[in-house]
């Protein structure tokens, strides 16, 4: 389709939405005020919006006629992280997280663009109903980095009360430069689970470990002997990451207490692979409890379980050949599955649609091509890091094209049975 490229103020509107958007993140189900700005420009642009799907959820549909229905999806939570970018527009937001506690909250993984993304390309397809048929379901998904979110949307009726899509799309900013389309056929993303466990021992006074089961001890050893899993209980060509992203246990120095909590994260390509990992995580846990005397076994709360992210080959491949014709097939590269995870391929799942996600370059290239020559691109700023923000320019314009093109991919007449 010959759509001509988002002029220069809807971008600088955008970006301003944008930088608002950045320096007001809303923790995962908390999304009130970003979701309230997507609805509104939404219903401004002629969409049927439904509010509330799933919490803070937002579903618009603009009808065009007979056609395919194309599902775009678009996440909105920040994290629990304190922002260091130095950015005139950084995040100072604080607010409680899902655990009860306070926490600095940032826009470190990159949603807020997702946002303005969806954003700019349901406006350009309300301007071009002309150039197009079918329908447009543009999702605003709360939740995706507990896993909660798209489960919620489910739950709360979204595969009986919006039509069925012909196909699910999304993309994902990430460390790649700035512009860049990042694709994979298959397996693009690992399945993630996060756990919260409980170890329990018998506290007492620092000055008298004797009479102590102490839960540090055990919790400690426990850490150590997980970083064993992966070296020696997975086989080199089976991927898996086992982290301990917290361990909390008393609250002074001279009192040993009676439990320790950790949180921790399972990342795999294989369902084999993650349900072997997982079942060695329980085994060490319940064994180290064992040797340490434990008044009673741990406790294993799931905190969250996000899928193994496969997109459909034909669908990618068709969206791909849409995306490099419009932005050049030189900035289309595949890449190999990445360890981060999704919840996004449940909503083709219910459906039982094909879906496909990529991923678009947030950094500065000419950054991102100093950092490969001197062999650093490890120390680039990354999604979850305190200092990542993609850079606005461009970013911003490349993913709205690229959300457009695909999206194009089903919606351009005579491309319905293509």
């Amino acid at each position: 389709m010959n759509r001509p490229p988002p002029g220069t103020a809807l971008i600088e509107e955008l970006a301003a939405v944008y930088r608002d958007l950045h320096a007001h993140p809303e923790l995962s189900m908390q999304e009130h005020r970003t979701a309230e700005i997507a609805a509104t420009w939404l219903e401004r642009h002629g969409y049927e919006v439904t509010r509330g799907v799933g919490g803070t959820g937002v579903v618009g549909l603009l009808r065009n006629g007979e056609g395919s229905t194309v599902l775009l999806r678009a996440d909105m939570d920040a994290l629990p992280i304190q922002e260091s970018t130095g950015l005139p527009y950084a995040s100072t937001a604080t607010g409680t997280d899902r655990f009860g506690g306070a926490t600095a909250i940032a826009h470190a993984c990159g949603h807020d663009m997702h946002v303005v993304w969806l954003m700019g390309a349901a406006r350009l397809l309300s301007e071009s109903r002309d150039a197009w048929n079918g329908t447009v379901m543009a999702v605003f998904q709360p939740g995706e980095e507990t896993a909660a979110g798209a489960r919620a949307m489910l739950a709360d009726g979204l595969v009986t009360r919006f039509p069925k899509p012909d196909v699910a799309l999304a993309q994902h900013v990430a460390p790649a430069p700035a512009g860049s389309i990042g694709w994979r056929a298959g397996v693009a993303m690992s399945g993630a689970d996060s756990w919260e466990v409980t170890l329990f021992g018998r506290g007492a006074h620092g000055s008298m470990p004797q009479r102590s089961i102490d839960p540090v001890v055990m919790a400690a050893s426990a850490v150590m002997r997980l970083q064993g899993v992966v070296s020696r209980e997975v086989a080199m060509e089976e991927n898996a990451v086992v982290t301990v992203g917290a361990l909390l246990a008393g609250r002074t120095e001279n009192v040993i207490p009676d439990r320790a909590l950790l949180r921790l994260n399972v990342r795999a390509f294989r369902d084999e692979v993650r349900a072997r990992v997982l079942a060695a995580i329980r085994r060490i846990l319940e064994a180290e409890a064992q040797a340490s005397g434990a008044p009673r076994p741990p406790d294993f709360a799931v905190l969250g379980q996000h899928p193994v992210t496969r997109n459909d080959r034909a669908a990618t491949e068709r969206a791909m050949a849409a995306i490099g014709a419009r932005l050049g097939a030189e900035r289309l590269r595949e890449v190999p599955p990445a360890a981060a995870s999704e919840d996004f391929g449940l909503l083709g799942a219910a459906w039982g649609v094909p879906s496909v996600m990529w991923f678009v370059g947030g950094t500065d290239p000419a950054v991102f091509e100093a950092a490969e020559k001197a062999g650093g691109l490890d120390d680039l700023p990354s999604n979850h890091m305190p200092n990542f923000a993609p850079v606005i320019a461009p970013t911003l314009e490349a993913g709205i094209e690229a959300l457009l093109a695909a999206a194009d991919a089903w919606l351009a007449p005579g491309t319905e049975a293509a």
